[in-house]
């Protein structure tokens, strides 16, 4: 695949990858009868399951040891699962307790503070009419800020958590699907052990407490949160 088709393909996968973000808020609602903190347990459990079975059905059950034979890759992924386990509690906190606005803002924010990481920290240069862009959406970004009346530190929490986390995963240089297995892998014990310490105490509720429906939607969690992380990975490669 020639550099110009990789650039398309990476531009089309992160697009994509936005707009299943950008739809979450909806899917984070249906789920408001559950604690955030459950939510953002339950995304970690089931994403680990799926993506771990899908490496192991494609590169045998040896992938996870492969992956951890690098130190330093694996330090790198450790660092990173930790960004994005953070950037997830506080979004979808955020969602719950009726801050939608400002998580959206985070993720105006997050884009440009993108191009400051790849300029700053990558050597990457932009053209004339690309920097057109970035002022443009700099000045959308400020006036949405001052409409909204106060420092936004939800949105700049986000995207500084998340921006960070491309930052690592940019520098790591892994197959997307497994460094986002190492990631998973690393989080899956204390999200597992966090869900049986609220239903030991009765305040889980997955098996039917909060509803079928609900524990359906939250198994499905796992599919939503493992796409478009995937997508961005690869395309931030």
């Amino acid at each position: 695949m020639n550099d110009d088709n990789s650039t398309r393909n990476g531009l089309w996968v992160a697009a994509g990858s936005f707009v299943l973000w950008g739809m979450m808020p909806l899917y984070w609602h249906l789920l408001k009868a559950v604690p955030s903190l459950q939510i953002v347990m339950h995304r970690i459990v089931w994403s680990a399951l799926l993506v771990a079975g899908w490496l192991a059905w494609k590169q045998g059950r040896g992938w996870l040891r492969a992956a951890l034979s690098r130190p330093r890759a694996a330090a790198m992924l450790a660092v990173s699962g930790t960004l994005i386990a953070f950037n997830w509690g506080l979004y979808v906190w955020a969602v719950n307790a009726g801050h939608v606005i400002e998580t959206s803002l985070g993720y105006f924010i997050n884009p440009l503070l993108n191009v400051v990481i790849g300029v700053a920290f990558l050597r990457e240069r932009l053209t004339r009419v690309q920097w057109v862009a970035v002022a443009f959406a700099l000045v959308g970004v400020a006036w949405l800020t001052w409409q909204y009346g106060r420092l936004p530190w939800i949105a700049l929490a986000l995207a500084l958590s998340f921006g960070l986390y491309g930052l690592v995963r940019k520098l790591v240089a892994v197959d997307p699907v497994v460094g986002l297995g190492v990631e998973s892998a690393y989080l899956f014990l204390p999200g597992l052990a966090v869900l049986a310490w609220f239903e030991m105490r009765g305040a889980g509720g997955f098996f039917g407490g909060f509803g079928v429906a609900n524990d359906v939607l939250l198994v499905f969690a796992g599919v939503l949160t493992a796409l478009p992380l995937i997508g961005f990975a690869y395309a931030v490669r």
